[in-house]
């Protein structure tokens, strides 16, 4: 097997442009694993980890990947600030939620996710720095794709919990 080669720590700046360029061309592997590459040598770099969490949750619902909701939340406890840590848990949820909409799951396990994605949202926003107003432009979606779609409604009793 082969092993990975080291990038130098002044090629990080480069590496993390490409790993954004790589989200932008829709290539979420190969932005995950220059992150990873970053993250050899940069273990803290708060961009590195963003964009590997971005990366993994770009992943979600594509029938050639294998990454799950969990691989992207094992991120979270590894950003510095906890506006970061509820801003992206939310983006995690929503993310995840938006890509169940054109599978054969519950609507009320979409629903849930996504009233997880809003309570993170809320944490966030209170914590957000003025004009930061990320987390309610977030918000606001999630309120229009459970307004888009009557099925997405609360789990009833009787309901098994698939999440």
């Amino acid at each position: 097997m082969c092993k990975i080669k080291p990038i130098s720590p002044e090629g990080i700046p480069k590496a993390l442009n490409r790993a954004e360029r790589y989200r932008f061309l829709n290539e979420p592997r190969e932005a995950e694993s220059v992150c990873l590459d970053v993250l050899e040598i940069a273990p803290d770099n708060q961009e590195a980890l963003v964009t590997l969490l971005l990366a993994l949750s770009d992943q979600f619902g594509t029938r050639s990947s294998s990454v799950s909701i969990e691989d992207a939340q094992y991120v979270l406890p590894r950003l510095e600030t906890e506006f970061a840590r509820e801003y992206y848990a939310g983006i995690i949820c929503e993310r995840w939620a938006k890509t169940q909409l054109d599978e054969i799951v519950p609507g009320y396990v979409i629903h849930e996710r996504l009233r997880q994605a809003m309570a993170h949202y809320e944490k966030a926003e209170a914590l957000a720095p003025p004009g930061r107003d990320d987390p309610i432009l977030r918000w606001n979606t999630c309120v229009r794709i459970l307004d888009r779609y009557p099925d997405l409604r609360p789990r009833q009793i009787g309901e098994p919990d698939l999440l």
